[in-house]
Parts: C-alpha cells; sequence; structure tokens
C-alpha cells in the first residue's frame, strides 16, 4: 500500500477538472488533480522513491518497493514552456521522500501565459480499483494525503 501525498497546495479538482481530455478521461490513469494557489512555491515529491523522469514541468517518482510510479505533472501544456519558468532541485535517479521539494515554479505565471496550472496526479499503470480514500473536492495543503494506492 502506498499512500500519495499532494505535492502542491491547492484546490483537489478530480481528473474531471483537466482540461485536457487524455487526464480528465483517465487515458493516462487513475489519479487527481489539483488547482494549486497562485503564488511561487515549490512542488514536492507525493511519495518516498525514486525519481525516474523528472523534466521542467513533469516527474515520477518509483515507490521504494518498485512497482508503484506516481506522475506528477504541473499545469496543462506547459512543455511548450521548454523549462521557462521553472527551477528543478532535484535530478533523474535521486532517492526521495515524500514531500521533498523537487520543482520550483509558479502557478500564477503558468495562468498568464494562457495555460492551466492544474496539476494531474497519476498512479501509474494501476487500475481505478487499485485506489482508495481519494480526496474530496476541496482545499489541500502540500503534504497532505490525496489518495492511497493498494
Amino acid at each position: 500500500m502506498t499512500r500519495v501525498l499532494a505535492p502542491v497546495r491547492g484546490r483537489v479538482v478530480g481528473l474531471a477538472g483537466v482540461p485536457d481530455p487524455l487526464f480528465a478521461q483517465a487515458m493516462v490513469g487513475p489519479g487527481t488533480a489539483i488547482d494549486p494557489v497562485r503564488e511561487p512555491g515549490e512542488a514536492v515529491a507525493p511519495i518516498d522513491g525514486r525519481i525516474v523522469k523528472l523534466r521542467p514541468h513533469c516527474y515520477v517518482v518509483l515507490g521504494a518497493e518498485g512497482h508503484h510510479g506516481i506522475l506528477v505533472y504541473l499545469g496543462v501544456d506547459t512543455v511548450e514552456l521548454k523549462g521557462t519558468g521553472f527551477e528543478l532541485l532535484a535530478a533523474e535517479g535521486d532517492r526521495v521522500v515524500a514531500g521533498q521539494p523537487l520543482i520550483r515554479w509558479n502557478p500564477a505565471e503558468v495562468a498568464a501565459g494562457g495555460r492551466s496550472p492544474v496539476c494531474p496526479v497519476i498512479a501509474l499503470d494501476a487500475g481505478i480499483e487499485a485506489l482508495s480514500d481519494v480526496a474530496v473536492p476541496g482545499d489541500i495543503e502540500c503534504g497532505g494525503a490525496l489518495f492511497t494506492w493498494t
């Protein structure tokens, strides 16, 4: 069982709140999404593990047991920013603990550029039935319990 923490502070909106059909229809995988507060901040590791993919706009942390990968995407279409406005605080291959800052960014700048800063948090290679205790829509602190993956 893996407890997944909120990588950013904001409002839980669920995957239906992501303005991208791949995420909204759970084609990438099950999970939820957070509409972040519009202020500079850090996106943190949602679980203990190893960073297997790290880009300015997204990252994947593979759990310590090696089979639960969590994808965090910082906004929609932010890949088009080519890293502008994002600062990496870690590197691929790093071992991390849940709550450790991985990327510094400013959701207000993402929104000002015409993109949605909503952050999908996805359980890769999981079935929807594997998730429980999914946070209900509402405010959540960075590091708050987002969902459990069994």
